[in-house]
């Protein structure tokens, strides 16, 4: 019991509680840096002097990133102390922000958000297995994977707003630097508050998976984004050295004693179900984050805040509709919750398609389609994690969430590659049937990477033809909304593939072999948010749970 002492008055403070606000805190860090940055990618444009594809990378530097430390944390912890990688990982987490802010070219920034994300991807992950062993008692412990997962939510949900008010009240270094006190306050906590605590049995590190599956997902990454400016040769190249990679991480993968992957679970199709889901919400919603503040800036017109609050309409439901989705789920079973959930976030593309492509586009007829797909990524995101973790035995749930959010990051690594390489092809595909042979492919392609990035001002310096082609820029407009509607219509198709797979693959209705002998499930009154959250947590923080097993 810790006291905080003000004059003669002395107020006793649970340890718990302190160790609960410095973990929170750190998660609320990490969700606002993935959602509030794309706001600020139309301003880094233009004063970093960053093309299209530096702004994917300045976002997927952080994604690929994360994945590429996501399976090694849990090791780390376990072996050298959970609250001592924690601390680290805070440490380095502000350092990285620090560099971030300080920034002078894109190069620097896509460097620093690398950092970033290694920093922070092993802190998120941390928080999970610091968690559950600082909470030992069940109750305990469900009230605070609540608070976790409530700070975790506000930290996406309200990123863009919180983004685009930094860049309007200051600069957007601020959107970085803001995280350097935040992180200092996080590690006054965790010091104070958090228990070290260790496994001395833990298994070794599966160096060789982490690399060629890091590999391999970078490789295919540079190849969608870079591919255009690589000769043939080259593009032949990287793409066999990915694919080389790949076949190489599942050879490691089958021939190493402890992989981190362990594709048996795939033969459960409770399991293989529901990565579906996960795979469905990084094929379409968070890659598009990224670019829809480019369509309200670049199509609409809208500033920095404008675009902000517009964004809290997509991403607030994935806050507000958990408990909804969790009862659809206990009622109906994930094997019709979470196809629901895609169907539903497929539809808000295909409205959002529809809505982009009427005479007179404005924030009013995109609004339906935004708030449907946030309503689809809440229905489909907390059966996704439940079914995943409570479909495989208590000793294997740390190892499927591990797939499990390995499958999103770098699903959603890809797609930010893939959607802008759809959105430069749609307006390529628009200019060149407008202009015709009056303009060089390759000046019409360089054209359409900065029409993608969304500041239209300047593009006559790009190409000094368009001042007669185009000279009240209705074309490069018209070929921007094109590009955006290419976009929205993969992704709403793709999600509603994926929706129609994943109840494939689930097929008749799900009954338990506890149930079906007539005995009750084991750990059935656990509480199912708590299954829903330990996904994080890799390997040790299972140990302390009793997960039921998800219909």
């Amino acid at each position: 019991m810790l006291r905080l002492k003000v004059t003669d008055m002395t107020f006793p403070i649970d340890r718990n509680t302190v160790a609960l606000a410095g973990v929170c805190l750190a998660s609320l860090l990490f969700g606002l840096e993935i959602s509030s940055v794309p706001v600020i990618l139309p301003k880094l444009e233009t004063v970093l002097g960053a093309d299209f594809k530096d702004l994917q990378w300045i976002m997927n530097a952080y994604t690929i990133a994360c994945t590429t430390v996501l399976m090694a944390t849990g090791t780390l912890a376990d072996r050298l102390g959970r609250k001592r990688v924690m601390v680290g990982t805070t440490v380095a987490f502000g350092l990285a922000s620090l560099l971030c802010g300080l920034a002078t070219s894109a190069s620097l920034l896509i460097i620093a958000r690398f950092l970033q994300g290694l920093a922070g991807g092993a802190m998120f992950t941390c928080s999970v297995a610091v968690l559950s062993h600082q909470f030992q008692d069940g109750s305990e412990r469900g009230k605070a994977f609540v608070a976790w997962s409530v700070v975790s939510g506000i930290g996406l949900g309200f990123g863009p707003a919180i983004g685009g008010l930094i860049v309007t009240l200051s600069s957007w270094q601020w959107v970085f630097l803001i995280h350097v006190p935040l992180a200092v306050l996080a590690l006054a906590f965790i010091g104070a508050g958090v228990t070290e605590s260790r496994d001395r049995n833990a298994q070794k590190l599966d160096r060789a998976g982490i690399l060629t599956l890091s590999f391999a997902v970078f490789g295919f990454s540079y190849l969608i984004t870079q591919g255009a400016d690589l000769g043939a040769g080259a593009r032949i190249g990287v793409a066999s050295a990915a694919v080389l990679a790949f076949v190489a991480f599942l050879v490691a993968e089958k021939i190493n004693p402890y992989p981190m992957f362990d594709f048996s679970v795939f033969r459960i199709r409770q399991f293989s179900g529901a990565i579906m889901g996960g795979i469905g919400m990084n094929f379409s919603y968070w890659p598009f984050i990224i670019y829809l503040p480019i369509y309200f800036s670049g199509v609409l017109g809208y500033d920095s805040t404008t675009t902000g609050l517009l964004l809290l309409v997509y991403t607030l439901p994935f806050m507000l509709m958990p408990s909804i989705a969790e009862r659809l789920r206990a009622r109906y079973q994930a094997r019709v919750a979470i196809p629901l959930g895609l169907l539903t976030l497929g539809v808000g593309f295909i409205a959002m398609w529809i809505g982009s492509g009427l005479e007179g586009t404005n924030w009013l007829t995109m609004l339906p389609g935004t708030l449907i797909a946030g309503i689809g990524i809440g229905l489909t995101n907390s059966p996704t994690t439940n079914t995943t973790t409570g479909s495989v035995s208590p000793d294997r749930a740390g190892m499927a969430s591990g797939i499990d959010i390995s499958a999103r990051l770098i699903t959603l690594a890809i797609n930010i590659a893939v959607l802008g390489l759809l959105l430069t092809q749609g307006i390529v595909s628009y200019l060149r049937n407008a202009f015709g042979t009056a303009i060089d492919p390759n000046e019409l392609r360089a054209l359409a990477e900065k029409i993608a990035a969304g500041n239209l001002d300047g593009l006559a310096q790009c190409s000094p033809k368009l001042t007669t082609l185009d000279p009240t820029g209705a074309i490069v407009h018209a070929a921007l909304i094109n590009g955006f509607g290419w976009v929205m219509l993969y992704s709403g198709i793709g999600v509603l593939a994926l929706a129609a797979i994943s109840f494939a693959i689930f097929g008749p209705k799900y009954v338990a072999p506890q149930q079906r002998s007539g005995r009750p499930a084991q750990g059935a009154g656990e509480d199912a948010l708590v299954a829903c959250l330990v996904r994080l947590g890799l390997r040790v923080p299972m140990r302390s749970f009793t997960l039921a097993a998800s219909p």
